[in-house]
C-alpha cells in the first residue's frame, strides 16, 4: 500500500464502500466526512445512478464546504458531479447518446439477446432502464438479492452455463458477440462483464474517471500518482477479461495506486494490490490515512 498520502480517492460504492444499496451507508459517510473537511478529493465511481448513493441524499450528510471536494462519477460514464456553493449536485460533464442512439443501444442489446436464444438456447435477460447502456442478465436463475456485486461461485456457476450451452471461447465470445452486433449499427460499443451481467453501452468507468482526473488536474493541480482508486471488481474472469472496476484503470489514471477489497480468488491488472477484507478494510484505510 502506498506510504504517501493520496490527494483524491476514488472508490466504487457498491461491495467497496458499502454491502449493498440497502444497507445503511453511515459507517462510510463517517468515515469520509473528516477526509472531505481536510480537502482530500472523494470520487465515487459507480455504475448506478445517484439515487442509489446514500439513498439519493449523499449531500445531506456534509456541509457545502465538505462537498467542495466530493464527486460523482456514475451511470459508467454518464454523469459526473461536483456540488455547487449551496450543496447541491451539478452534471458538470455527462456522456449520455441522444434518444436514437440509446434505441440503437437497446437494439444492438436485444440482437444479442437474440443470437444467444437462436444459436446456442441460451437464456437471458435485458434490463433497459439505464441511461448509456444495458445490463443483459446471463444468470437469470441465480438472484443476487442485495448483494449487488460479484458473489465468489458465480464465476463458476457461469463458465459451466456457458460450457454447456455449447458458447466456445467463453466470456471472450460474449464480447466478440457484442462488438460484431455493435458494429452492425456503426456502433463502437463498450462491453464489460462482472459474470452475473453482460452491460453493453457507449462508455465505462473508464470515461467517469478519465473526466473526473481530468478536471482535478486542472483546477487543482493533482498528478495521477497522488490518487488511489479501491474496488471489489478487479478480478480476472477469464484471461485478459477483468471486472469492472479495472476499468479504472486508463492511459491517464495508471500511475495511481490501485486497490481490491475482495477476496475472489483470480488473476488482477498487474497494477492492482489485493488487499482482502471487503468493505471494512476500505473504511479502515479511509480511517488510517485521517490520522
Amino acid at each position: 500500500m502506498s506510504a504517501v498520502k493520496p490527494r483524491a480517492i476514488f472508490f466504487d460504492w457498491d461491495g467497496t464502500a458499502v454491502y449493498s444499496r440497502k444497507a445503511p451507508a453511515d459507517a462510510a459517510l463517517s468515515a469520509m466526512k473528516p477526509l472531505l473537511a481536510q480537502g482530500i478529493k472523494l470520487v465515487i465511481v459507480s455504475g448506478t445512478t445517484i439515487e442509489n448513493i446514500a439513498g439519493g441524499q449523499i449531500e445531506t450528510y456534509f456541509t457545502p464546504e465538505e462537498l467542495r471536494h466530493l464527486y460523482l462519477g456514475l451511470g459508467r460514464g454518464a454523469y459526473n458531479y461536483a456540488f455547487d456553493e449551496e450543496g447541491r449536485p451539478y452534471v458538470f460533464a455527462d456522456k449520455l447518446p441522444d434518444r436514437e442512439g440509446l434505441l440503437a443501444v437497446h437494439s444492438i442489446c436485444f440482437d444479442i439477446h437474440k443470437e444467444l436464444l437462436k444459436k446456442y438456447d441460451f437464456p437471458t435477460d435485458i434490463v433497459f432502464s439505464r441511461p448509456n447502456y444495458c445490463k443483459i442478465d446471463l444468470m437469470v436463475s441465480n438472484q443476487r438479492g442485495d448483494q449487488l456485486f460479484l458473489q465468489e461461485n458465480e464465476l463458476v456457476i457461469l463458465k459451466e452455463s456457458l460450457r454447456r450451452h455449447g458458447i466456445e471461447g467463453g466470456l471472450a465470445k460474449l464480447l466478440e458477440i457484442s462488438g460484431m452486433i455493435g458494429a452492425s449499427y456503426g456502433i463502437a460499443v463498450a462491453p464489460t462483464c462482472d459474470a452475473k451481467y453482460l452491460e453493453v453501452g457507449l462508455s465505462s468507468k473508464s470515461d467517469n474517471v478519465d473526466t473526473i482526473l481530468d478536471k482535478l488536474q486542472r483546477e487543482f493541480g493533482i498528478l495521477p500518482e497522488e490518487c488511489s482508486y479501491w474496488g471489489d471488481e478487479y478480478v480476472g474472469i477469464e484471461e485478459g477479461i477483468y471486472g469492472s472496476d479495472s476499468f479504472m484503470i486508463t492511459e491517464k489514471s495508471k500511475r495511481g495506486h490501485f486497490f481490491d477489497v475482495s477476496e475472489v480468488p483470480g488473476e488482477r491488472p498487474q497494477e492492482v494490490s489485493v488487499t482482502g477484507g471487503g468493505v471494512e478494510r476500505f473504511l479502515e484505510y479511509l480511517i488510517e490515512i485521517n490520522k
